[in-house]
């Protein structure tokens, strides 16, 4: 397997630098961020890329020497907000992210699937979490149809250019579970849409990740590695959809999401949180993560997303790639006596 980082952590730097940091974990891949939530600053010159071989190649050239190699494209966004200034360009970031895929010799995309709102007209998404009353399946029925529609078109494309689009299973997204998976591909017959297991989604809602890899299967085309912690005690009050954010002044430091959204501040009792890896799960609990993976694909690629708040950047870094190095040695040495 490619074990590496998704960039976003990384942004305060170059990418030559970028990539020195990466090495010097030990690691070989980096997932670049291309759009959606946030800007490409890795790589900036997409349109140039897009319409010049030699502007490819010299982005390209940037790896060559380095020890790290590019492990797949980031678009995360919500291509099906209701607010066409946020839905049609994160729907647009996909597209070109799936053409720059296919030019730089990629064929991984990573994304989520997204959130309509919950009625024709409607200006903000709506996340339908327990649909126990009629209105809220009626809200589920509108927002399928219209995610059935942009995904079945989504596919088409990826095929066309032997791309794999990879749906990390995010809250506030239409698809985020098991289930949701299954009935996406089977309403678009979809062949080139599949998951990105990110952990650390599934971890809040009570799933095992490791028994999700193995149900979804060839399904899973990419892998994130991000750990969550759930402090008990805060969880026992308040239930892990507890909703205490904070929203953040213009005056704060605060990250914009497309059009006037903004990321909120994170509950301070929180009941659970994400963390570096070995912070929530241990060694053995990824080693066995990886051993799901390696059952799927021999070479998946496997990228540390770092969240955690109570470390910086190349500390949490560091203690995530430790983590994920050893588990890797530890998967390794039992295929071996095997």
């Amino acid at each position: 397997m490619k074990l590496g980082v998704y960039n976003a952590i990384l942004h305060d730097r170059t990418l030559p630098e970028a990539l020195k940091v990466i090495a010097n974990l030990g690691l070989t891949g980096i997932e670049i961020n291309t759009g959606g939530f946030l800007p490409p600053v890795h790589i900036p010159n997409i349109d140039e890329i897009l319409t010049s071989d030699a502007a490819r190649d010299e982005y390209l050239a940037t790896f060559e020497g380095t020890g790290v190699s590019i492990a797949g494209l980031n678009c995360n966004g919500n291509p099906l907000h209701p607010n066409r200034e946020i839905g049609e360009k994160h729907a647009e970031d996909i597209r070109q992210s799936i053409r720059l895929a296919h030019r730089l010799g990629q064929n991984r995309v990573v994304t989520m699937s997204g959130l309509p709102g919950g009625e024709p007209g409607a200006t903000v998404p709506n996340w339908i979490v327990n649909a126990w009353n009629s209105a809220a399946l009626d809200v589920l029925e509108y927002q399928w149809e219209i995610a059935g529609a942009f995904w079945k078109e989504i596919d088409q494309l990826a095929r066309e250019l032997d791309v794999k689009v990879a749906l990390e299973l995010h809250p506030q997204n239409l698809v985020f579970n098991t289930a949701d998976v299954r009935k996406l591909v089977e309403l678009t017959g979809a062949t080139n849409v599949g998951v990105e297991l990110d952990a650390s989604h599934l971890f809040w809602q009570q799933m095992d990740p490791v028994a999700v890899v193995r149900e979804l299967g060839p399904l899973v085309f990419q892998a994130a590695a991000k750990d969550v912690r759930v402090n008990k005690e805060n969880a026992a009050l308040y239930g892990v959809l507890d909703n205490s954010f904070r929203k953040l002044s213009p005056e704060e430091n605060r990250t914009n999401l497309g059009g006037d959204e903004w990321a909120n501040e994170w509950p301070k009792d929180s009941a659970w949180d994400f963390v570096a890896l070995g912070r929530g799960h241990d060694t053995a609990y990824w080693t066995e993560f990886l051993r799901a993976l390696h059952e799927v694909d021999p070479e998946m690629l496997v990228n540390i997303e770092h969240e955690d708040v109570s470390l910086g950047r190349i500390e949490g870094l560091q203690v995530a790639a430790k983590v994920l190095r050893d588990a890797d040695a530890a998967l390794r040495s039992s295929l071996v006596s095997q």
